[in-house]
């Protein structure tokens, strides 16, 4: 008999092991989507000519169509009137303007670097707004990355056999950068500060697609943006919009949002220096940017192992 139980532990453990492992092989490849995502943003801008706000609306529509049908019958919409969600929406819209122009005037990698130093101004501003204390090493923790922030930033990068329509403004896009960032930091706090009022996930997600939806083709028509570029996308432009859409926009969003779910936000968010490498991988291979130095390689490892660590140590 103690034969039996034992064995019967050893394969119910082995088939949580085996599911665990699946969890967290979803949640890495979300974290490679949301590294993917500056990189196709700056393709679809600067290599396909998309206008900036035409994208962000046509990509967040093709996303909110497919989730309305889904979650829209289950949703109870007394959460629409809570101001805390339009807020949040507010801020949804803020991030995602910053984010796009960001990864039009400067390289993808540089957006992406800035955008690993989220969890640090989280910390910060946590501190400010809600008096929480702050996790151990932070300040030790945000010094080393700048550093290698810095070693990323100084070196120049390869930009082989792409011409972009867009001329580079570094200063501009890593300003941008530095703002979205900012801006995801106050989203996050937002999403935990709904918790207080039970508005769900699947709530907040259709606020979110709806809330750059709309603004984004409201300020295009405004603008005067050409959307007649849209019919003139090759076949390969047309496959990376759709990888954005759903691949990064549908797939990776909610990959991190069930991934949370079942293994905690603090695992996850401890594979988001993977986003760098993606971005690096990817923007090579789409755009042919690529680290020219050796010095450039060792601030990105800087970067990621020191990210890394500190987001395991509040574990």
């Amino acid at each position: 008999m103690n034969e039996q139980k034992s064995e019967q532990i050893v394969t119910q453990n082995t088939a949580v092991s085996s599911q665990s492992w699946q969890w967290l092989t979803a949640a890495l490849i979300a974290q490679v989507g949301w590294g993917a995502y500056p990189v196709l943003l700056r393709y679809l801008q600067t290599v396909s000519g998309l206008p900036s706000l035409s994208l962000l609306a046509a990509g967040n529509l093709a996303v909110l169509l497919v989730v309305v049908a889904f979650l829209w019958p289950r949703i109870h919409k007394a959460q629409f009137r809570l101001p805390i969600v339009w807020l949040f929406g507010f801020m949804v819209v803020v991030r995602g303007v910053s984010n796009l122009l960001a990864t039009r005037f400067t390289l993808a990698v540089y957006a992406q670097l800035i955008y690993l130093l989220t969890p640090f101004l989280v910390a910060l501003l946590s501190r400010v707004f809600l008096r929480e204390g702050l996790p151990r090493y932070t300040f030790r923790a945000l010094i080393i990355s700048l550093v290698g922030v810095l070693l990323v930033l100084s070196g120049s990068f390869n930009e082989i056999g792409v011409a972009t329509a867009v001329p580079r403004q570094d200063a501009l896009g890593i300003s941008l950068a530095i703002g979205s960032s900012l801006a995801l930091a106050l989203y996050m706090i937002l999403t935990r500060r709904t918790a207080h009022y039970h508005v769900t996930g699947d709530a907040l997600l259709l606020v979110h697609l709806f809330s750059l939806f709309s603004f984004s083709a409201v300020a295009s028509l405004l603008l005067g943006e050409d959307w007649g570029r849209w019919a003139t996308l090759s076949p390969q432009d047309w496959l990376i919009f759709a990888v954005l859409a759903f691949g990064v926009l549908l797939g990776a969003n909610l990959g991190q949002i069930r991934t949370i779910q079942k293994l905690g936000a603090p695992l996850v968010s401890s594979l988001m220096a993977i986003r760098l490498v993606s971005a690096l991988v990817i923007g090579a291979i789409l755009l042919h940017e690529q680290l020219s130095s050796l010095w450039q390689l060792a601030g990105a490892v800087i970067v990621i192992v020191t990210i890394t660590w500190f987001l395991r140590r509040q574990m």
